[in-house]
């Protein structure tokens, strides 16, 4: 492809991008790009003008996912994606990154004077962080087809907000968010392709630039709720209590020790217990609920539903030694998403090209790329992420890291145009 400028100066155009888009979106706290509310939708603008600058045109699906298409010689398309989105108080490179670079990938093609040899599509997916109601993923599982109706038609924000009522803010109706789906299923997508940063300490304890996903790790999300009996913490002899705090607390180092049996090199996994919530609550009782969180991940299947029975078993014997009951509520599970084999070869290809190394790791956190799987060959990309810090002010990528990453992606979006156009 002939083109007046080289790769370094393509991934400053991106960094110079993502620093307008932070200066005009943040405050001193942090980016405030929360789905469905006035900043997100500034940030629309902003990115809808960048692309309107180059000739092309924006498309809105019924979930509020925005699409840009450059037609190439062949229809068969390549997916660039992410989402503007951010958390509340979160960083410039979360989400936003991988739109941008999307953006300069249409803009280069657009310079050259050249048609790709296959189509080049990028999307902004709406409200993948969940920030505001809680459900994370909402654009890509709307157009992967696994949003229910049911899901989200109750949810409300802190201030009583519902979403139904922000949809309609945004031009959105519930009923049809689903219809997503079928625009999706109209593409012919043969490729999706996102980059991220890591938000997690990994590449930086290697001191590499950049990554290749294998996949996100499959999820088992539960609350376990022990009951046994409040009493008087001065005259209950500890022999005869039925402490429901003691049962979860067992549990839960139990729950991290299936975390380091199960972990190995290269494939790691993870255990959470994050909520823990004891009645009555008070300085002199003995604990008579409890009720905790359990999130386990892994990106093999069988290793997660050992982890998920063990974890029961764990549960069931704490609390039998603690003379109290215990029952399971299911939140949420989702299976582990492996990434294409094909693309994991471009990819790993084009990060060794820019960097001279290549790690291969998992994405503990679920990504827009899950929601896409089942439908089309995906793949992901990492950034080093300083301090292994994200979802906060302090996010940071160093610039040399960030550069070579961002060269690296679009190494990979042109390995793919040409790979699918041959």
């Amino acid at each position: 492809m002939s083109t007046t400028i080289n790769a370094s100066l393509r991934a400053q155009r991106v960094i110079q991008d993502l620093r307008e888009l932070a200066t005009l979106t943040s405050d001193e706290h942090g980016a405030q790009r929360v789905a469905f509310g006035p900043v997100w939708r500034q940030a629309r603008d902003w990115y809808r003008a960048k692309i309107e600058s180059l000739g092309l045109a924006t498309e809105r699906d019924s979930a509020g996912n925005v699409w840009v298409t450059l037609a190439g010689v062949k229809e068969e398309s390549v997916l660039v994606g992410s989402h503007l989105d951010s958390v509340p108080n979160g960083g410039w490179l979360d989400g936003c990154l991988g739109v941008v670079v999307g953006l300069e990938a249409l803009r280069h093609y657009v310079e050259s004077g050249q048609k790709p040899p296959s189509t080049l599509r990028v999307v902004d997916w709406a409200d993948e962080e969940g920030a505001r109601f809680g459900r994370s993923l909402f654009g890509s599982s709307a157009s992967g087809g696994s949003l229910q109706r049911s899901d989200v038609e109750h949810l409300q924000d802190r201030q009583g907000v519902r979403l139904v009522d922000a949809l309609k803010e945004n031009g959105l109706d519930l009923d049809g968010v689903l219809q997503a789906h079928d625009y999706l299923k109209k593409i012919p997508a043969k490729a999706y392709l996102e980059l991220h940063i890591e938000q997690g300490p990994v590449l930086e304890s290697m001191n590499k630039s950049t990554g290749v996903v294998l996949g996100t790790f499959g999820v088992e999300r539960h609350k376990i709720f022990f009951s046994g009996q409040a009493a008087h913490s001065g005259s209950t002899p500890i022999p005869m209590r039925r402490d429901a705090f003691l049962a979860a607390a067992q549990t839960a180092l139990e729950i991290r020790e299936i975390g380091k049996r199960h972990s190995k090199p290269g494939a790691n996994v993870v255990c959470t217990v994050g909520v823990v919530k004891v009645e009555p609550c008070i300085v002199t009782a003995v604990p008579g609920e409890c009720e905790i969180s359990l999130d386990q991940r892994a990106l093999d299947a069988d290793i997660l539903a050992q982890m998920y029975a063990e974890a029961q078993q764990a549960s069931h014997k704490a609390a039998q030694d603690n003379n109290v009951t215990v029952r399971w509520e299911k939140l949420w599970t989702i299976e582990p998403r492996p990434f294409d084999p094909t693309l994991l070869r471009l990819c790993e290809e084009s990060v060794r090209e820019v960097t001279g190394d290549a790690p291969r790791l998992p994405s503990g956190p679920l990504h827009d790329a899950a929601e896409m799987v089942p439908w089309m060959p995906t793949v992901m990309m990492f950034a080093y992420s300083a301090n292994g810090l994200s979802h906060c002010k302090e996010e940071d990528t160093p610039g040399e890291h960030l550069e070579k990453t961002i060269r690296a992606f679009l190494t990979l979006v042109d390995k793919t145009v040409q790979h699918l156009g041959a």
